[in-house]
């Protein structure tokens, strides 16, 4: 797998305040992808993408808490 850290400008993290951070992206080649953003305040959203074409989203707090996220198709584009 290829992988690529970038960093990103403030944005709205799943807690709701403004944070930058870095998104990871992986990438087997075969149609599975991994983005992942990786804000300063600890929140993380995640989406992968597999083979099949289907699609898992989930965002999760930096207090440890899953959270339901506005669905981000363009997560990592």
């Amino acid at each position: 797998m290829t992988g690529t850290k970038i960093p990103f400008d403030p944005e709205t993290a799943p807690c709701g305040k403004q944070s930058g951070g870095d998104r990871l992206v992986d990438d087997d080649g075969y149609g599975l992808v991994i983005r992942d953003q990786l804000f300063d305040c600890g929140c993380r959203r995640i989406r992968h993408e597999y083979h099949d074409g289907s699609i898992h989203l989930s965002a999760i707090r930096h207090d440890g808490k899953r959270v339901k996220d506005p669905i981000r198709p363009d997560l990592g584009k």
